[in-house]
């Protein structure tokens, strides 16, 4: 069983970067469709960004758009998303999850990370 473990958030002011990792243990990975999703207190889970198995397509949603990149490193058996220019409302638990295939953000993950808590301040 594949499981994934998020890394690389914490506080940042607006306007600043950060690098999130999502990296993979137990299993295949490197083939499988992974995408990030967001939760902020009080609201439901908000799709951000998927990658296809092959890291040849990649989505985005409208909000991060020019701002996200989510890439991903074979090698590392590791997702990224490299965050810019955030916001307040960039402010969630970002976490990560294998799709069923690429564009199927809107089901359930099949396999999720914990999360990594994300803080945008003034």
């Amino acid at each position: 069983q594949v499981q994934l473990l998020e890394s690389g958030g914490g506080l940042v002011q607006v306007g600043g970067s950060l690098r999130l990792s999502c990296a993979a243990s137990g299993g295949a990975f490197s083939s499988s469709a992974v995408a990030w999703f967001r939760q902020a207190p009080g609201k439901e889970r908000a799709f951000v960004a998927a990658i296809s198995g092959n890291a040849e397509n990649t989505y985005y949603e409208h909000f991060v758009k020019g701002r996200f990149t989510i890439s991903r490193d074979a090698s590392k058996n590791t997702v990224y998303l490299q965050m810019t220019a955030l916001t307040i409302d960039d402010t969630a638990v970002y976490y990560c999850g294998i799709l069923r295939f690429e564009t199927a953000w809107e089901e359930d993950p099949l396999v999720r990370g914990q999360g990594t808590l994300v803080t945008v301040s003034p």
